[in-house]
């Protein structure tokens, strides 16, 4: 366990601040011997204390002064979950700049769209590779004044690349002046704004949120009405900066209350990592739940009946211990005797993969299926569904502890309003409702319409209050009977019915009958493929070392192993078991009557996926039209339950 603070409540200090910038100063002030950060340096972790945070972003913040930057200028970061894109991000904010964050493995024409879109003076790059690419998309980037790699030697071997690298040297060696940070953000109003954020562009080129100082702090002064943290609290991130909620919620919310984090080194380290950790406090995206649920019953698949069936005793037991464990009601004494036992022989262990000490998980950003949320529940992992969206500074609404009902993401934060349009549709308005989308004054005006936040998500609120997702406005289904579906409802339900199914795209709109793509998970599916004999452990080893340390990545060297897998009869097989068995869970006009089964997973590089991992309905409906038009017209094409 990593050394923390006293465990005492923390005190946010965001109702003090003025500016991001200033509350930055403010807890460093106040939190200054207390550790911010650890990172992993040669087989131990390296603590960085609030002042020696504040010591490092404020020699960035003079560097970027120094080369003439002007208040509101953009400065972009592109690179890993580490200390130093924290130290890029707060020195920009020190110095008055707009700030925003560049997924990694970005394609050269994304770069291209992102710095010139933004007119971006000033980004920070990690790798090489990145670098490359940078270099290749700045040649029409007439904007851009300086790109700055993070690490010397990086910046030794390119320096002739082109004239616009500069030593990172520049921003580690002299701090800006209190005197001067003082008039920056004394000149700074609260409708300013403070950083970008690029949406995924499900529907077309991203568009850049304008979050405002003053969003940010809105939404951190009413922290403590969605959890109560101690100073002795510390997560575990690695998802990346550039998502919103890892910024704003995760990081300024860091920030905010003063607690530690712990950076993982890369994603291939993250489960070593977490028992050495072990932190109190841990979000993620539902796909890391349900793929570790996955993971979880594919390994027991493999053994003995006798340990199949307690484990299939203990998922029972959980799920009906989940209605009481999270409203904290006691459990009937037979209920609790049962969950003693199954606590001793299943849920330890689940808890123990997560650290054994977390006392609030946070899970947002798309549905998660309610029998895995229930598991998880059951076996002492505390999963808080909440909600929001980047044009509303990440979160608007949270099952906070003891105000949980599972199903929903809560009820709304206050001093939020919420309403559901005649059409369904959800609709915010607050003091952290966004400012808007930088240069497109036409999707602003139709998102934002008299204060109201249209959210594009399909809601109902009951009776007390709790609010739950149905799906995107925009993606129902409406077949040819006039039905409205909701695709996520569909999806879900058969995608958790196989750790082999990474993604499930349902179409039906107005047809007949409802269909769909699966897309197998690549790990599960080349695993399945050795029990059949067609791919190697080797194989395995090689491609989990490949996602490992890029999640994204999807080589045609993996899809042609897949390809391979995916065409064993055993393997069609399953995909028809478990689309018969997700079928079960919806009405008949809902079901699947025909699929496909994709050689190889949705990938970023084909554009079937949005850097958050989302996939892109319009994109997969277009490319895979003649698909779609031969599953309802040629009887031997697609395959049935």
């Amino acid at each position: 366990m990593l050394e923390t603070g006293p465990h005492v409540p923390v005190v946010y200090c965001a109702r003090d601040a003025t500016t991001i910038g200033d509350m930055f100063r403010i807890r460093c002030e106040a939190s200054a011997s207390n550790p911010a950060m650890y990172e992993k340096e040669s087989g131990s972790w390296a603590k960085t204390t609030w002042r020696q945070f504040y010591d490092h972003a404020a020699k960035v913040a003079f560097g970027l002064t120094e080369l003439g930057l002007q208040r509101g200028d953009r400065v972009a970061v592109l690179g890993p979950t580490r200390a130093k894109w924290a130290f890029y991000d707060m020195g920009a904010q020190l110095a008055g700049l707009t700030s925003f964050g560049i997924y990694p493995k970005q394609a050269v024409g994304g770069l291209v769209y992102l710095l010139e879109h933004s007119d971006c003076k000033v980004l920070f790059v990690c790798e090489e590779t990145e670098l490359k690419n940078v270099l290749r998309a700045a040649e029409t980037c007439d904007t851009l004044e300086a790109i700055v790699p993070w690490s010397k030697e990086l910046f030794e071997t390119y320096k002739e690349a082109d004239a616009r690298i500069i030593d990172p040297a520049r921003f580690e060696t002299t701090a800006i002046s209190d005197a001067a940070r003082d008039e920056i953000q004394s000149g700074i109003e609260l409708n300013y704004t403070a950083l970008f954020v690029y949406t995924s562009g499900t529907t077309g080129p991203p568009k850049a949120a304008m979050i405002s100082h003053g969003n940010v702090l809105a939404l951190l002064s009413g922290q403590d009405n969605v959890m109560q943290l101690f100073e002795d609290d510390i997560s575990f991130n690695f998802l990346p900066m550039a998502h919103s909620a890892e910024r704003i919620l995760g990081f300024y919310g860091r920030i905010c209350s003063g607690i530690a984090t712990a950076y993982a080194t890369n994603f291939s380290t993250v489960l070593s990592e977490l028992p050495e950790v072990r932190p109190t406090l841990f979000g993620s995206v539902p796909r890391m739940f349900e793929k570790a649920y996955g993971k979880m019953t594919s390994e027991v698949e493999k053994k003995p009946p006798a340990v199949q069936k307690i484990f299939a005793w203990a998922v029972r037991v959980a799920r009906a211990a989940a209605p009481y464990v999270s409203v904290g009601r006691p459990l009937p004494l037979r209920l609790k005797l049962q969950h003693v036992v199954a606590d001793r022989i299943v849920y330890r262990k689940v808890r123990d993969a997560f650290g054994g000490r977390v006392r609030h998980f946070i899970v947002g950003a798309a549905p998660i299926a309610s029998d895995i949320l229930e598991f998880f529940w059951g076996a002492g992992l505390k999963v808080h569904d909440v909600y929001g969206m980047t044009e509303a500074t990440v979160l608007t609404h949270a099952n906070r502890p003891g105000e949980v009902k599972l199903g929903t993401v809560g009820r709304v934060l206050p001093p939020l309003e919420q309403k559901i349009a005649e059409d369904g549709e959800i609709l915010i308005k607050g003091p952290w409702v966004f400012k808007g989308y930088f240069k497109n004054a036409e999707a602003t005006s139709s998102t934002v319409v008299d204060g109201w936040l249209h959210t594009g998500d399909i809601g109902v609120i009951d009776a007390d209050g709790y609010l739950k997702i149905t799906d995107r406005k925009k993606h129902l289904i409406i077949t040819a009977g006039g039905k409205n579906l909701s695709p996520a409802s569909i999806e879900n339900a058969i995608k958790n019915q196989s750790p082999l199914i990474s993604q499930v795209h349902a179409h039906g709109d107005t047809r007949a009958y409802v269909s769909a793509i699966l897309a197998p998970s690549p790990i599960e599916t080349l695993e399945f493929g050795v029990a059949h004999g067609v791919v190697t452990s080797a194989d395995v080893e090689h491609h989990t070392k490949e996602l490992m340390s890029n999640p994204y990545a999807r080589t045609p060297e993996l899809d042609a192993k897949m390809s391979v897998v995916a065409e064993l009869p055993a393997f069609e097989a399953e995909m028809k078991r478990a689309v018969a068995a997700g079928n079960l869970q919806l009405a008949n006009v809902e079901r699947v009557r025909r699929f496909i089964v994709l050689g190889r997973d949705f990938s970023q590089e084909k554009g079937e996926l949005t850097p958050t991992m989302k996939v892109k309905r319009k994109f997969l409906e277009d490319a895979f039209r003649e698909s779609f038009d031969r599953i309802y017209e040629d009887s031997e094409f697609a395959l049935e339950p």
